[in-house]
């Protein structure tokens, strides 16, 4: 007999690439880091509520995260981005005076416009400057932000009938008749065209976003107000001009909706908070002198001057009153002389605070909170008190990102504003720009502008002057560019500025010198 072919035992493929490294489901190390992703409208959407709200209050009561914000604020916007118009006049087939006085006119009235609350705004409580503020601290804070264009007669003071609405991220949201069937309350369909609902955000077959839904209450508004809820069309189907703006940065694909600035700090604020708070009450109550006394006489016995069941004796006037007046609470206070009652007596234990090592274990944090927001701790803290290399790189590191979050408000925001504004300027006969309306390239032409802003913080001028004054002698830079980039300034208008002002300069001194002949 022919003896059985004996098969080989086959062991298990050895792990190999990832699946011995971070993927590895054998380590112990890594046998608990149980991480699951889903699409982004279930990892983002189904949260953002909660990121939203946790996010504001952190804003509201620690100044760190305040500080994040705000000093984006401050150095993305400022006192506001201002257009310079850039057009192309090469496309346009304009003389360079020409342009200048086109670009100068539509400025002006750009300005006009930009300038007044109730010109631009459709609530009249901002200028289009205050609404650049806005929308960045919107947008990072509840991570995105919605400028809705409305239309109100025009004016004698004011022709033109564009206004832009800011609505906070809240308000853009799913309906409640939309068919929800996904956990969240995020996720639905619109039964008349069938498109899916991302939060507020309807898409078509193609993932395109076409419109957004706007309710008219906040979620859990207090007011008795009916919710009601507006459909709003990206984009007008005559004009083909947007109808709303979404400010916002993502991080996936196929995300429709923004994420907080702060969501992944949200965690390590929240516990520095809580340190910070235990740390400044222990001072507080270092810095108290409470008496304790035990007694077994009766109320009324009580000696005049000491209250007792919690009540305080001995503090001046203006320190404030207790606050309870329950029997069973007690409180510490400077030069507090509290009775107790019978067989009640006080015990603190000695938990050694405030710790000595705070301040580091703090600066420690700040640094790591700092690179995950694109901070340096020395500007997160305004604290620059290292070498000037270090504070200057510090400086640099913070604008790139400052200059990259610029460049998406612009985006977002300023220039599709600008761009509507003047179609409206150019429909009306405000603004005379032939070609606009039959060729998209020529459109693009007239409408191309770059926006001024504030400038990068200088810490020694006078480096940076002859640094500058290198790049422009070898062409690596223009003076135009140093003037914007560094000052926020125009050098055209600084050299016609100074044209006026060596005129005024040369008259004065011709006059003082022919007085000084005369005599």
């Amino acid at each position: 007999m022919d003896k059985p072919i004996r098969k080989a035992a086959t062991s298990p493929p050895k792990a190999s690439g990832y699946s011995d490294a971070g993927a590895s489901a054998s380590k112990r190390s890594l046998s608990g880091f149980i991480a699951r992703s889903s699409a982004p409208f279930q990892d983002i959407d189904f949260n953002n509520g909660t990121l939203r709200q946790r996010a504001r209050m952190l804003c509201m009561s620690t100044p760190i995260a305040a500080s994040a914000i705000n000093t984006n604020r401050t150095k993305v916007v400022g006192t506001g981005l201002h257009m310079r118009c850039a057009i192309n006049r090469d496309i346009l087939g304009l003389s360079e005076n020409a342009a200048k006085e086109w670009q100068k006119k539509t400025e002006a009235e750009f300005r006009m416009w930009a300038k007044n609350k109730r010109s631009c705004d459709a609530l009249g409580l901002n200028n289009f400057y205050g609404l650049q503020q806005l929308a960045v601290k919107s947008w990072l804070m509840s991570g995105d932000c919605f400028a809705l264009f409305k239309r109100y007669d025009a004016t004698k003071m004011n022709p033109y009938t564009l206004r832009i609405h800011m609505i906070e991220a809240d308000r853009i949201a799913t309906p409640t008749d939309a068919g929800l069937s996904i956990v969240g309350n995020t996720v639905g369909k619109n039964p008349k065209n069938s498109n899916r609902i991302f939060d507020g955000v309807e898409v078509d077959k193609n993932n395109q976003v076409v419109a957004y839904h706007i309710r008219s209450t906040y979620p859990g508004q207090l007011l008795s107000e009916k919710t009601e809820w507006y459909r709003i069309p990206a984009v007008g189907e005559e004009t083909g001009l947007p109808n709303i703006l979404q400010i916002m940065d993502a991080e996936r694909p196929d995300q429709y909706r923004g994420v907080t600035y702060l969501a992944q700090a949200i965690e390590p604020l929240l516990q520095l908070r809580r340190y910070t708070e235990a740390q400044l009450m222990a001072a507080i109550i270092q810095s108290f002198y409470t008496a304790w006394i035990v007694t077994e006489s009766a109320p009324n016995e009580i000696p005049f001057g000491e209250v007792g069941g919690g009540g305080m004796s001995g503090i001046p006037d203006d320190q404030p009153e207790e606050v309870s007046d329950s029997e069973n609470e007690y409180e510490l206070g400077p030069g507090t002389v509290v009775h107790l009652k019978e067989g009640e007596k006080i015990e603190f234990g000695n938990p050694n605070i405030p710790t000595a090592g705070f301040d580091v274990f703090f600066k420690e944090m700040c640094k790591q909170l700092g690179s995950g927001l694109e901070m340096p701790y020395d500007v997160l803290m305004k604290e620059f008190n290292s070498s000037y290399s270090a504070a200057k790189g510090a400086l640099e590191e913070a604008w790139e990102a400052f200059k990259m979050r610029r460049v998406w408000l612009v985006d977002d925001f300023c220039q599709p504003v600008y761009e509507t504004w003047l179609s409206e300027a150019v429909a009306i006969g405000r603004i005379k720009a032939p070609g606009f309306w039959n060729d998209p390239l020529i459109r693009e032409a007239w409408c191309s502008a770059r926006w001024d802003g504030p400038a990068q913080t200088h810490l020694d001028p006078v480096k940076e002057a002859a640094a500058n004054k290198i790049l422009v002698s070898q062409g690596w830079k223009t003076n135009e560019q140093v003037t914007r980039e560094f000052y926020g300034g125009s050098f055209d208008e600084n050299v016609e500025t100074l044209i006026r002002e060596n005129e005024k300069l040369k008259a004065a001194n011709d006059a003082a010198g022919g007085t000084k002949n005369a005599k």
